[in-house]
């Protein structure tokens, strides 16, 4: 099947009408929740400052309540502080304090044998009212499961990112889109009930699948339909940019809301807002076409056409077969197209390092900031706003330096700076091998991005025939006329 290319059939709609831009706006509002959702882990999951709970019902004085909770040397901030996990033995306390003796006058404190919380903890509210971490008691011995909390919700979205491909070149863009968005809506709304923390990780798994998804889905969605001489501008200072926003609204929400479910609460309702964009968002044309429905993306293309007052071609998609077979003859593809030729599998295996160098780093970094010195929503919000001029100089770099150029240098870049914090002097919380790993990992996948192919003013590969010609060092497709492209297209259709 011979299709035209695409972006000359469409090029008359023009670059950035009103159709375009109302795609461009809505698609990034869609984004904004999973700039929240993903990383609301950074407030919920926070462990306040605890200490073993002293039953008030317990009968003992002052005296020996408040030296009932042990001190500890604390070697990274180099003072003492009251113990988090355990409490001198109640039943001890209570006899010396009912024989009138005084702690540390009549009585060596430090020789009472230690027991565990076994009454719970109390958390100091200054900070929250509640976390999942005071909800449950994630602490001590089960200070695991906060951390095992955020690794299953990003199992949840590697388990949406292998998913919502397929999903997507099988029921369309749209479809996966807003049944995945309102998959992330309503199971975080499903969340604010969650009676366990095994419920809540649970529909957290469920959440990572649905937000990774739709962001996806919008992602390629309007790389599909917005021009070449946008996609640049839609994928930096569009959807990152818009992901920011969710971003920075989530210190913002988490300051005037303390308590973790009013808080997961208010996430929902920018997410069933969205909902409503399902009347105004069309469907990817190119998709459309690639599954025979050439009736389907004519229509969008000329009421896109009339939004921006052009005039539309009678005929803009001639096929030399009839439009009731051309879905049939099509050939589909999978995951398993990417590994069976050795030049395009090796330019997975790269993107896929690089991808999970940049996740990984992006991702601690920005769920650290719980972690770091002064005060958490203050780090937060500068974590999020910080990459508003990062975005603005990336789609200046993307505009104007060679792709391997951009993503090597600002991984090496970011890699340095992380394996730098060691030389930091260690002055309150401080652990640096997380850095020095993740920072490692950085540069080489700066160095290895060097093996990738250079993208800048090329055609995209539109089929498979069209990426194995593309190689590492150089990119031996580079002519982007008929002749060559129907050549392409007659070699993939001996494949059909």
């Amino acid at each position: 099947m011979n299709f035209p290319d695409y972006d000359d059939s469409t090029a008359f709609l023009g670059d950035w009408g009103p159709f375009q831009k109302t795609v461009f706006f809505l698609l990034c509002l869609s984004i904004i929740p999973n700039g929240f959702t993903g990383l609301s882990m950074v407030f919920m999951g926070d462990t306040p400052a605890h200490r073993c709970l002293i039953p008030a019902a317990l009968n003992i004085t002052d005296e020996w309540r408040n030296a009932t909770i042990p001190l500890e040397e604390d070697e990274q901030n180099r003072d003492s502080r009251f113990s988090k996990c355990s409490r001198h033995r109640i039943d001890v306390v209570k006899n010396y304090s009912d024989r009138g003796l005084l702690p540390w006058v009549d009585v060596n404190v430090s020789d009472i044998p230690r027991e565990g919380c076994l009454d719970g903890w109390e958390y100091d509210t200054g900070t929250y009212i509640s976390t999942i971490v005071s909800e449950w008691d994630l602490v001590c011995s089960d200070d695991w499961r906060a951390p095992l909390t955020s690794s299953l919700f990003f199992c949840g979205v590697l388990t949406g990112s292998v998913m919502s491909g397929q999903m997507s070149d099988r029921f369309g863009r749209k479809k996966v889109l807003f049944v995945t968005m309102g998959i992330q809506t309503v199971f975080t709304f499903i969340q604010v009930f969650s009676p366990s923390w095994q419920i809540f990780c649970l529909l957290f798994f469920i959440v990572g699948m649905g937000q990774i998804s739709n962001y996806v889905a919008a992602f390629v969605l309007g790389m599909e339909i917005l021009s070449p001489s946008i996609r640049d501008i839609y994928s930096t200072l569009g959807v990152c940019l818009f992901f920011s926003i969710g971003y920075m609204m989530l210190p913002l929400a988490a300051y005037f809301l303390r308590d973790w479910r009013m808080l997961l609460l208010a996430f929902t309702v920018p997410g069933f807002f969205c909902m409503l964009l399902w009347w105004f968002i069309p469907e990817s044309p190119r998709w459309l076409l690639s599954q025979g429905r050439v009736d389907e993306a004519e229509a969008i293309l000329r009421k896109a056409g009339q939004m921006n007052g052009v005039k539309v071609p009678d005929v803009i998609f001639p096929l030399t077969q009839t439009r009731e077979t051309a879905g049939r003859l099509l050939r589909t593809y999978s995951l398993c197209d990417l590994v069976k030729s050795c030049n395009i599998c090796c330019i997975t295996v790269l993107l896929c390092l690089v991808w999970s160098a940049i996740s990984v780093g992006y991702c601690a970094l920005s769920l650290n900031t719980s972690s770091l010195h002064g005060n958490i929503y203050l780090n937060c919000l500068l974590s999020a706003a910080v990459e508003v001029p990062a975005l603005i100089m990336a789609w200046l770099m993307l505009r104007h330096w060679p792709r391997r150029l951009c993503l090597s240098s600002t991984l090496s870049l970011g890699g340095l700076v992380l394996l730098f914090i060691h030389l930091i002097p260690q002055r309150g919380y401080y652990r640096s091998l997380p850095y020095i790993l993740i920072g490692s990992v950085n540069i080489l996948s700066g160095l290895l991005s060097l093996l990738l192919p250079e993208s800048l003013g090329s055609p995209l590969p539109e089929t498979i025939s069209h990426m194995q010609t593309v190689s590492g060092f150089r990119k031996r497709y580079s002519s982007n006329s008929p002749t060559d492209r129907k050549s392409d297209e007659e070699h993939e259709s001996e494949h059909l």
